[in-house]
């Protein structure tokens, strides 16, 4: 940090609580090393006129799939389809632009968005795509349509639980041709997507991102080789590795923890969380895929390496079998010392207040994305259709999390939803349930020194003297309010995807004292 030059941040709206009137800020070797007002600033090698622009702590996106989202913001999107018609003419036009021998990777399709939920055939995207490999994974990332092409590549799905002739695969057998499909990403490629993937969270304000990867989500090179960029010119990663009793091997490719995307249950558009009753629009109550045993072993396993662990776990069953796994392990090594390494829960999307009780208990971190609530919440929408009313309006329950005191770390899931900081803060501003409704100031702290409080990185996410220089400058339409801009909870019958409310734009992205985005230079 020594080469980078001091510089001096004037005339702007700080949101520091500690000097509610500070517009100025000095940063020198990567951090904050004065705070006040313009007229009492100090010189500078630089000096960066605000203009009355808007400065806050940068974000932190605790939940990211770093290659994913660079494949799918460079590739093929179909978040915007909305029937299986408009699926097929997308991955038509697409393929046509590729060599014959090339995997048509494609993302975001939410058939619960359709006039008629019905996705199309194996053999209708073979035609589509000329006969080529087609692999499409649903907005969740736990189901994937295929092409025939590319199931005669994986025979071993066939008998994979979760394989369906009609091309729709979910479990198993949509690991198995996950694998084969990433294969055909050559190691330049992924590199130039994680690249892609990076810069444009560091253009929406975000500094940092804690990797979800894992045997079942992506492989050793694609992990190893994100974290090795992670911090040049982007925003920093952490990473954490899902791999059941594999604390060691974490920590050996460099993990922060041994969780993230470790697997207790699926999701809920696939109908694969592990639910206590049943869906509502299908038979059975989905799929658990730990013991309370195998939770347990693998917290011991953490403690005997010292690392952080973590569970996927988004029914209320799944969420149940963790708890279990917890106290059991709790009885073995105590309480506090469960408490003191503040292992996860990513998602948490069914949990009522005995399960709550439990996060408060063990001291567990509850990673979740405000943003599946805005796109699949209340009335009328997937949670509905899978859970019923009642429970769809229990989801996501950030609200009463927050109130007893969990701590809380948001991220977007991405590419399931896309990067998208403010939204999320509005997504939890104006939850379609009003009981779990949080404050601006609560929902951004969430997003910011929650995601740095779930790494263990206490002193980080704020502007303060002596942290580290991290923060983002922002246009704010929405106006100003004690330094956080004004976002109304609207009617949640009339707010949404389609919220008009302008957002803050970021101009820039300060990380450790080096620029990392600049609005004009890309």
């Amino acid at each position: 940090m020594t080469n980078i030059p001091s510089t001096l941040y004037r005339a702007g709206v700080l949101h520091c609580p500690a000097d509610p009137s500070a517009t100025a800020l000095l940063v020198r070797d990567g951090r904050i090393v004065w705070l006040g007002s313009d007229a009492d600033a100090p010189s500078a090698d630089l000096v960066v006129e605000l203009d009355g622009a808007l400065v806050t702590p940068a974000f932190v996106d605790a939940h990211v799939h770093v290659s994913d989202t660079g494949l799918a913001l460079s590739g093929l999107d179909l978040s915007g389809v909305r029937s299986a018609g408009e699926l097929l003419g997308a991955v038509s036009t697409y393929a046509a632009g590729l060599p014959a021998d090339a995997v048509v990777l494609g993302h975001g399709w939410d058939e619960s968005t359709w006039p008629v939920a019905q996705p199309p055939s194996a053999a209708q995207l073979g035609r589509a795509a000329d006969g080529r490999r087609v692999y499409l994974s649903q907005a969740s990332i736990h189901s994937a349509l295929v092409s025939e092409a590319l199931l005669a590549a994986c025979p071993e799905a066939v008998a994979a639980p979760g394989y369906d002739g009609s091309g729709w695969l979910r479990r198993d057998a949509h690991h198995v041709v996950r694998a084969v499909a990433r294969a055909s990403v050559t190691g330049a490629q992924r590199v130039a997507a994680q690249r892609v993937a990076l810069g444009h969270a560091a253009s929406v304000g975000i500094a940092a991102v804690h990797e979800c990867g894992g045997p079942e989500i992506s492989d050793e090179e694609d992990f190893t080789g994100l974290l090795a960029i992670s911090g040049a010119g982007v925003p920093e990663v952490y990473g954490y590795w899902g791999e059941l009793g594999g604390a060691a091997r974490a920590r050996e490719l460099g993990a922060v923890g041994a969780g993230g995307d470790l697997f207790a249950d699926g999701a809920l558009g696939s109908r694969t969380a592990h639910l206590s009753q049943p869906y509502a629009d299908g038979d059975g109550c989905g799929h658990g895929y730990l013991s309370a045993d195998q939770v347990r072993d693998h917290l011991l396993d953490c403690a005997a390496h010292g690392m952080q662990g973590g569970f996927h776990a988004i029914g209320d069953a799944a969420v149940s079998t963790v708890l279990e796994g917890f106290a059991a392990a709790a009885r073995r090594l105590g309480t506090e010392r469960l408490r003191a390494a503040r292992h996860r829960v990513e998602h948490a999307e069914i949990v009522d207040r005995r399960l709550i009780a439990g996060f408060v208990e063990y001291g567990v971190v509850a990673s979740m994305q405000p943003a599946f609530d805005r796109l699949w919440g209340g009335a009328g929408r997937m949670y509905e259709t899978r859970l019923g009313l009642a429970r769809s309006l229990a989801s996501n329950p950030m609200g009463a999390m927050h109130g007893v005191g969990v701590t809380l770390a948001f991220g977007s899931d991405s590419p399931v939803t896309p990067l998208d900081p403010w939204g999320s803060v509005r997504a939890a501003v104006a939850h379609h349930n009003p009981v779990q409704r949080m404050s601006v100031r609560a929902a951004f702290a969430a997003h910011t020194r929650g995601g740095w409080r779930a790494v263990h990185l206490d002193s980080e996410g704020v502007l303060a003297l002596g942290a580290p220089a991290t923060f983002a400058v922002w246009s704010t339409p929405a106006g100003v309010e004690r330094g956080l801009p004004v976002l109304q909870a609207a009617d949640p019958e009339t707010r949404g995807v389609d919220d008009p409310t302008p957002l803050p734009v970021c101009r820039r992205t300060v990380l450790r004292g080096e620029v990392i985005y600049e609005e004009g230079s890309v």
